[in-house]
């Protein structure tokens, strides 16, 4: 393999963040990509499925394999459960004698399955650079900053935090910390709901990180609120792009964060699949834009959007806005019920980091381990665990 340093000038140094972005040094606060050791197998071995299965079942009861909705089908071939983030930490959590689990995920879920699971469990992250650029638009320095511009503006005594699940254990934890509960794109509407209940009726305030469209499409849709109860808290801005006066009349101070995939759907592809495919129902996630969300027919996670498909009848036309993999392994799945599923939009949208999970990291991860070698373990420390398992356990508390 090219060594990619000497085609540098030799006066020339690499940059922290060149060496995130080639994967070859840590970060602990970011989701980007860390030092990923060891020599993976070539992409085009025609031996990697076998590889796969033979270190699986070598491993045995020993490992348990988890697989997110966004990942390849060469990786959901080999979990032995797929399912949403929070979903998947669960299926870990209930499997106390699994020695190893392998989370073919992102970062921040890996973080949480290792939050959720026992002492004595390990949680493996087959490619350490596979982040969530969502979960890094809100550092921990950050939000508090964040909390330090609420506290001058007088509001931070009223202000709940609540946070999405993909996000970081940083912010998992300062949510737990600030009497603040997480939520997923399924239960955000209870999350809120609780969160306004707690101290003086009709006075509370929510701080929504860090996705700024699931919180608005909750507050919007689902609770009667207007866009004017919201604002967006940008990071990059002196007291986030705020006055003081703007934090007290607001009731949802959104934090400036997306999703990079479900970001880029907008109102012109609803109008193109309309008219392009008369008839379809156009189903999205509500991390999209509030403009792509109030155009559509039906919102919901993607539990919601699997369920809904598999309610639909023969003969309906879909348009999907979420990642790719999974749109087109449920075009896969109900084309033999005559269901015709498609993209969303005609440009192709990988979760970028989500394919980083490939066939030779998950050979090369089962394979060290099945040799005793725990590579690419993810480890959240135990203060930062205890504050974020707190704010997770108000989430399973919730009515």
């Amino acid at each position: 393999m090219r060594d990619v340093t000497t085609a540098q000038p030799l006066d020339v140094q690499p940059t922290p963040l060149a060496l995130l972005l080639l994967g070859r040094e840590a970060d602990p606060r970011s989701e980007r990509g860390v030092e990923c050791p060891g020599d993976l197998p070539a992409p085009s071995d025609p031996d990697l499925v076998a590889r796969a299965r033979a270190a699986k079942a070598e491993l045995g009861d020993r490992v348990f394999v988890l697989g997110h909705h966004y990942q390849r089908d060469e990786v959901i071939e080999f979990a032995d459960v797929t399912g949403d983030s929070f979903k998947l930490a669960r299926d870990a959590a209930a499997r106390p004698d699994a020695e190893y689990i392998v989370f073919c995920g992102v970062h921040f879920m890996a973080e949480s399955a290792d939050i959720l699971t026992g002492d004595s469990q390990q949680v493996i992250l087959p490619d350490l650079a596979a982040g969530c650029s969502m979960a890094d638009m809100a550092t921990a320095e950050q939000v508090a900053e964040c909390w330090d511009v609420l506290t001058e503006a007088g509001v931070a005594g009223v202000t709940v935090p609540v946070s999405y699940m993909n996000s970081s254990a940083d912010i998992k934890a300062f949510t737990g910390k600030h009497g603040g509960t997480i939520c997923t794109s399924s239960n955000a509407k209870r999350a809120l709901d609780w969160a306004f209940e707690q101290g003086e009726p009709r006075q509370n305030k929510v701080l929504f990180l860090p996705d700024q469209h699931l919180g608005r499409n909750t507050a919007v849709r689902e609770m009667g609120l207007s866009l004017d109860d919201c604002v967006v808290y940008n990071p990059h801005k002196p007291n986030g792009g705020l006055t003081a006066d703007e934090l007290r009349a607001a009731k949802m101070i959104l934090w400036r964060g997306h999703c990079s995939v479900h970001g880029r759907f907008s109102l012109d592809s609803v109008n193109e699949v309309r008219a392009r495919i008369p008839g379809v129902n156009v189903l999205v996630h509500p991390e999209c834009k509030h403009e792509v969300v109030a155009a559509a027919d039906h919102v919901g996670s993607t539990e919601h959007i699997i369920k809904t498909l598999e309610a639909a009848p023969a003969g309906s036309k879909w348009a999907i806005g979420t990642e790719l993999n999974l749109v087109r392994r449920l075009a896969n799945r109900f084309a033999s019920e005559d269901k015709e599923i498609t993209f969303l939009d005609r440009t192709v949208c990988f979760c970028s980091t989500m394919n980083r999970i490939d066939l030779p990291h998950l050979v090369w991860s089962l394979e060290s381990l099945a040799a005793g070698k725990v590579v690419n373990r993810i480890q959240v420390d135990q203060e930062t665990e205890a504050y974020a398992k707190l704010a997770l356990e108000r989430m399973l508390a919730l009515p």
